[in-house]
């Protein structure tokens, strides 16, 4: 008889605290024995795809269903294959013990799992997208296959630099993967998951000073006088370029989230979604030229860029990030700029501008796009902001 194994998923009806709930399922058939298990994952009704054996979508939710389902299928064919050739008889009951190994609070995936759920509770969106993306990276290295916490070495870690590396990552990039499994690893020692083996000793977690990103006074000027009413899209995208020049460097997810209410009295009081410091700017005409140009009615939002009535606000933003910056690109070649133009441009020139107008670098910060975002934290919150208000009123004087 033809050797064979195959993995079929299903749902099943299950009751919890008089709430009905679905629990995923497996049948795994090797040589025509089969034998089914739990696999201890909840599935909503409504995400289900019982044609395909999948859950449906692109939600975080259904993202960890089916990277559990392709996880387990992984695991079956792997122990099949390691033993078909052995000799000894393939037992099922041995691989749903191996499946099992890796499905409880000590298997790395679902570990980092259980963090990436953790900060999206906490509201750290884009502190859960960063774990979610090295999770996959290194899912990818792992071919799918699952390990447990004392398992991670520096010798693994090292090989997983080198993968990185002949992948055309770059070593900062590497290092952003590396310090997002650092810290799992250290929260998982934190929680008696396993000794620390250290096993990051061996492997670049710094951060490397890379080009300057920022253009000069002129450039903005350039950028400013643009004549644009043909066009849109790149006059709107060049406006909110230079509004986040205008409020110092304020980064785009701030700006698309700020709100009608938070400005008051002349001052706009914002507090920064990356890290929850709250900040203060005195308005400016520019400023309220802008707002006033692309005025957004019937909205809580200061700027047209989320639209409550198009649904998920968060996608909103990353596809408008996306979308500016393109345009951008097209604004800098308009204005005869080389470097490429990006939001992050605007925030890299402020500070360079208030540098070369000798502002204290305590009032600017070196972190405003130099060595380190840490230090513009803890400058900006001791500062007074008068001082950082009368640094903005001297350079918007310049353009």
């Amino acid at each position: 008889m033809k050797k064979s194994v195959k993995t079929i998923f299903f749902v099943k009806k299950k009751r919890v605290n008089d709430n009905e709930t679905q629990s995923l399922m497996c049948r795994v058939i090797i040589d025509g024995k089969r034998k089914q298990f739990a696999c201890n994952i909840d599935v909503p009704q409504r995400l289900w795809e019982a044609n395909n054996c999948c859950a449906k979508g692109n939600s975080i939710e259904a993202v960890k269903i089916n990277t559990a389902i392709e996880r387990i299928r992984s695991n079956v064919e792997r122990y099949y294959c390691e033993h078909i050739h052995t000799g000894v008889p393939i037992r099922i009951n041995e691989i749903i013990a191996v499946i099992h190994k890796y499905n409880d609070k000590d298997s790395l995936f679902n570990f980092m799992e259980s963090n990436i759920t953790l900060l999206r509770q906490m509201g750290k969106i884009r502190t859960s997208e960063s774990y979610r993306a090295t999770l996959r990276s290194f899912m990818q290295f792992r071919d799918g296959e699952d390990i447990l916490l004392n398992e991670i070495s520096s010798e693994l870690m090292q090989i997983y630099e080198a993968y990185l590396h002949n992948k055309g990552v770059t070593r900062n990039s590497s290092s952003f993967y590396m310090r997002i499994m650092r810290a799992v690893y250290n929260r998982a020692v934190e929680n008696n998951l396993t000794i620390n083996r250290t096993p990051f000793k061996h492997v670049y977690t710094g951060i490397d000073k890379t080009t300057k990103r920022a253009i000069t006074l002129n450039c903005i000027k350039q950028i400013k006088s643009l004549d644009l009413t043909l066009h849109p899209s790149l006059d709107f995208a060049r406006d909110i370029f230079l509004f986040s020049f205008y409020t110092r460097g304020m980064s785009f997810i701030d700006i698309a989230f700020l709100k009608k209410k938070e400005l008051s009295n002349g001052i706009l009081s914002y507090r920064r979604r990356k890290t929850g410091q709250q900040l203060f700017i005195r308005w400016e005409k520019c400023m309220q030229d802008i707002v006033d140009k692309h005025n957004s009615l019937d909205t809580e939002y200061l700027l047209p860029i989320i639209k409550p009535t198009k649904g998920d606000e968060r996608k909103q933003y990353q596809n408008a990030m996306y979308l500016i910056n393109r345009k951008l690109k097209i604004v800098g070649k308009i204005a005869g700029i080389e470097t490429p133009l990006t939001m992050y441009v605007a925030r890299h020139s402020w500070a360079s501008a208030a540098k070369n107008k000798n502002v204290p670098i305590s009032v600017i910060s070196e972190g405003m796009g130099h060595d380190s975002e840490a230090t513009t934290q803890i400058y900006l919150a001791s500062l007074n902001t008068s001082i950082v208000d009368k640094a903005n009123s001297m350079i918007l004087k310049s353009i």
